[in-house]
Formats: structure tokens, C-alpha cells, sequence
């Protein structure tokens, strides 16, 4: 066993299993607590349902009719529907999603046994599965760039390695994935093109893939997804700092930089590249994601948390690899042998490199390394050892009973995290916004249910006339946390208030656990 793991090939998707399985634990314990949300992973599980019935991506959590290719441009999600169709759940997704986001680990810990043996091998494998990016990505629900995290590892090796034909045939899909990586696609082909000798087909090709990911991205921004958006347009330029671009260009720039939180994006992105990876040209390619993020005016981008920085980690630590390569510090299997065992050279003796130069490789993998440890604690995967994480309180088990008495099938009204649970197997969309298929309301002249002899209804009366459409079931968790986004509280108590008042029956009142039933 242990001989085998000196082997690049076992030793790499070892480890890629390895973190495989933790994120899967960590994805599906998460779901079974009900902390999943609608917003993403049930937005997700619908349009995959979606695909795998032969159907167009609509997903209701979005809005009735709503065309989810509208929103983002992640056509690869239908490779996902021949898996999802024999095992229809959000599960499903998550452990698509918890191998998918592993699979990166692969050729970073295989470039790092060519650069420097097992043990770097080991370390930057442990690195990459370990980064804060993609383990906040991988417990934050679902999304669709848990394709372009083992595409970019894939292709930026290969960039490093010298093979730029892998390169990009590695960083093609990446158009599929999500509308903006067609940039990154274009840095690739930059970087293939910079690196190739003049006259040669690599230059040209280099020019032509940077060419098609700048045309991906402009097309799909500008044709493709304002034509299936309901509104015809694309939902996010407002916040991408355009008016400032065309406006006062300065004060984009100063956007850039300000405020502080952008800092500590920033900083720690540099030192999970052990700051060494910043002197190598692969860092570039971290350029594009990092643009729009600091560029735009929502502040959830900015910062360290949710799903945005899973797509740096396999860039920042293919820097890291590429430049502890270029200091020569270490002598691994995949290099040309130089005069001086390899023994000597572990030892800091100079062989090709000086003794700063072992010191830098080192003071960055150390570096890399402590980032990964002081991480550990805040980000999702310490769960795996949390006593609390594994238990079932008894207000989740009266959640799961009351979602229970929902049969499948059913046409839903619920809250963020519920809907989450039901999206696999009902109709359901979010409780604050008006239904679908829409209420038809009694007429006015229907007496309300105690209406008083001089016809004046009392506060709080019921309509007995019959209510048509809306859903057949309304359930809410009035202590979700996460009911202020997308949906405020207020919104979902008044609606709350105008179901009863249309005559939906409580079935359940637990609380802050309601179920309603159509009348």
C-alpha cells in the first residue's frame, strides 16, 4: 500500500477520493439539517429535473415561467440529467457536485510528484482539497461552477507542465459553465500565445482560443441570455460597475480597492498561493473572476464566504507549484537529474538551486500551509468532527414530519430552506411571491364566514366563496435565518396573512412551523 502512494497515479486519486467523501459528508449532513436553501440548491435540482425529463430548464423558485438559461449560462448542468433521472434527489447533485470539486486534486498533486516527489505531492494535494474556496463552495449548496473548478485545475497544469494543446482543450468547456469563464478561456489562449515561439501553430492557436473566449462571453452576455431573460436583458450589469466605466473610469478603479473587506479577499488569496505562486504567470489567469467581483456593487462577491472563490483555489495553487518548480529547490521524479542526489538537495544543498532559493519554496509551502490550518476551523469541514453537526434536534424532526403530510406531486408555497427539501419531488416555489398557478379570488359579494348582521366582516374573516388556483399546500419556517433573502420576512407574513384570509386551513401550527391547506 504504502509503495503504492510513492506512485504518482494512486497516490493523486487517493487523495481525490479521500476529499471526495469528506465533502460529500459534509454536502449531505447539511441537507439532512435542513441548512440547504432554495436559493441555490433547489433553483438547481429544478432545472436538472428539468433536463432529465427532456424538458427546457423552467424553474418556478425563480418565477413562473422563468428560463433559468435567462439568468446564468450554464448549459453543461444537463450532463448531470442521465444521473439525476435514475436517482432523482438533491443528493444527487451534492455528491455530483462533492466529486466534481475533488477531482481537482488530481493533476495538482500529480504535477507537484513531478516537481518535488510524494511529499509535495501529498502537501499540495492536501492543499487543494483542503482550500478554503472550495470547501465553502462545496457546503454552500450547489452551483454550476463545481465543473469549472477541476477544468481550470486541469488546464492550468497543463499550462505549467508545457502542453498547451491539453491546455486548452481543458479550458474549452469552460463557455459551458458560466458566462463570465469565457475570459478566462481568453487568458489561457493569451498565455498559450505569449509562450509559443513566433510563426509556430501554438501562437496561433493561443490567438484564436483567446479570440473565442472573448466572443463566448460577449455573445452569451449580449445575445444568448437576453433572449431567454423574461425581462430580455442581462440581470446582472447593474451591478458590474458600468456607469462608473463609462462615467468617471477612476472611480471604478478606486472600486477596485475599496472597501476593506476587498482586502482581505485579496490578502488571502495571495497567501494561499504562499505568496511565491504571485511571480508566476499562471496567477493570471485568477484575473477575470477577481475583476467582476471587485468591480460590482454587491457586496456578497467581495468578501471570503459562499461559492465565488472555488474557481481560484486550483489557479492560485498551480501558481504555487509553478513557481516553487522555477526556484529549482527540488528535485522530483518528472525533472531532469542534475549532478547532485537527490538526498543533497533535500538538505538545502545547491544543486541547480542556491540555498534562498530552498528557502523560498519552503517559507512559501509553509506559508500555503498555515493558511490551510487556520482555515480549517472556520470553514465547513471542521463539521466532520463537530458532535453537534451529527445530531437530530426535535424541532427538525417536527419539520420533517410536518413536510411529510405533503404528498409528492403536490403544487408548494414554501420557505427558503423547505423548499429545498420539497424541490425533488413537488412543484414549489417561494412563498413570498405570487403563486403559480395564481390565485383567483371569491367573488367580492361572497360573505365572509361571521359576517355580522350589519354586513361588516370582523378583522380576520375568511371568505367562504371558493378560491381558485394557487398552490395546495403553503409551508413556512418563520425562524429560517435565511428568510430575509430572497425573501423578507414581511413579504411572507403578508402572504401568509392572505392565504388565511382566502381560507387555507392550518394543518400544522408548531411555532414557527406552519403548513396551510387549500380550502
Amino acid at each position: 500500500m504504502l509503495h503504492a502512494l510513492r506512485r504518482p497515479r494512486p497516490l493523486s486519486w487517493g487523495l481525490a477520493g479521500l476529499f471526495a467523501a469528506l465533502y460529500a459528508c459534509v454536502a449531505v449532513n447539511r441537507h439532512r439539517r435542513m441548512l440547504t436553501q432554495a436559493y441555490d440548491l433547489g433553483i438547481f435540482e429544478q432545472a436538472v429535473r428539468a433536463y432529465a425529463h427532456g424538458e427546457a430548464p423552467v424553474v418556478l423558485l425563480k418565477g413562473p415561467g422563468y428560463q433559468l438559461l435567462g439568468d446564468h449560462f450554464h448549459p453543461l448542468l444537463a450532463t448531470l440529467a442521465p444521473l439525476y433521472r435514475l436517482f432523482p434527489s438533491a443528493v444527487t447533485l451534492l455528491l455530483a457536485q462533492a466529486v466534481l470539486m475533488a477531482l481537482a486534486v488530481v493533476p495538482l498533486a500529480r504535477w507537484a510528484f513531478e516537481v518535488g516527489g510524494p511529499r509535495l505531492a501529498v502537501l499540495v494535494g492536501v492543499l487543494t482539497g483542503a482550500s478554503w474556496g472550495i470547501v465553502e463552495a462545496v457546503a454552500d449548496d450547489f452551483h454550476e461552477i463545481a465543473f469549472a473548478v477541476p477544468l481550470l485545475a486541469f488546464s492550468a497544469t497543463a499550462l505549467g507542465r508545457g502542453r498547451p494543446v491539453a491546455a486548452v482543450l481543458w479550458a474549452l468547456p469552460l463557455v459551458l459553465v458560466k458566462e463570465d469563464l469565457g475570459l478566462t478561456v481568453a487568458v489561457v489562449g493569451a498565455l498559450v500565445f505569449a509562450r509559443a515561439g513566433k510563426g509556430s501553430g501554438t501562437r496561433a492557436l493561443g490567438f484564436g482560443v483567446a479570440v473565442l473566449g472573448l466572443a463566448a462571453t460577449a455573445l452569451t452576455v449580449l445575445v444568448v441570455l437576453p433572449s431567454f431573460n423574461p425581462d430580455g436583458g442581462f440581470d446582472y450589469w447593474g451591478q458590474m460597475g458600468t456607469r462608473e466605466a463609462a462615467g468617471a473610469p477612476w472611480e471604478l478603479a478606486g472600486r477596485l480597492v475599496w472597501p476593506p473587506l476587498k482586502w482581505l479577499l485579496l490578502g488571502l488569496a495571495a497567501a494561499t498561493a504562499g505568496f511565491l505562486g504571485l511571480r508566476s504567470p499562471l496567477v493570471l489567469l485568477c484575473l477575470p473572476t477577481l475583476g467582476w467581483r471587485l468591480a460590482a456593487d454587491n457586496s456578497h462577491y467581495w468578501g471570503v464566504s459562499y461559492h465565488y472563490s472555488a474557481v481560484l483555489m486550483p489557479l492560485l495553487l498551480a501558481a504555487l507549484v509553478d513557481a516553487v518548480r522555477r526556484t529549482g529547490a527540488f528535485e522530483g521524479p518528472g525533472r531532469v537529474p542534475g549532478p547532485v542526489p537527490a538526498r543533497v538537495l533535500a538538505r538545502g544543498r545547491e544543486a541547480g538551486a542556491d540555498r534562498a532559493a530552498v528557502r523560498r519554496a519552503r517559507r512559501a509551502l509553509a506559508v500555503a500551509g498555515l493558511v490551510a490550518l487556520v482555515t480549517l476551523p472556520v470553514y465547513p469541514l471542521h463539521e466532520l468532527v463537530a458532535p453537534g453537526a451529527w445530531g437530530t434536534s426535535p424541532r427538525l424532526e417536527r419539520a420533517r414530519t410536518m413536510l411529510a403530510r405533503i404528498p409528492d406531486g403536490a403544487t408548494v408555497a414554501a420557505s427558503n430552506r423547505l423548499a429545498a427539501q420539497l424541490a425533488g419531488r413537488t412543484t414549489v416555489g417561494l412563498v413570498c411571491r405570487e403563486p403559480s398557478p395564481p390565485l383567483v379570488e371569491p367573488p367580492a359579494d361572497s360573505p365572509p364566514t361571521g359576517t355580522l348582521s350589519t354586513g361588516t366582516p370582523p378583522a380576520g374573516a375568511v371568505r367562504t366563496g371558493a378560491v381558485q388556483g394557487g398552490p395546495e399546500w403553503v409551508v413556512v419556517d418563520l425562524a429560517d435565518p435565511s428568510v430575509q433573502a430572497p425573501c423578507a420576512i414581511a413579504d411572507t407574513l403578508r402572504m401568509l396573512d392572505r392565504y388565511e384570509r382566502l381560507g387555507y386551513r392550518r394543518v400544522v401550527d408548531d411555532g414557527d412551523l406552519r403548513l396551510l391547506g387549500h380550502p
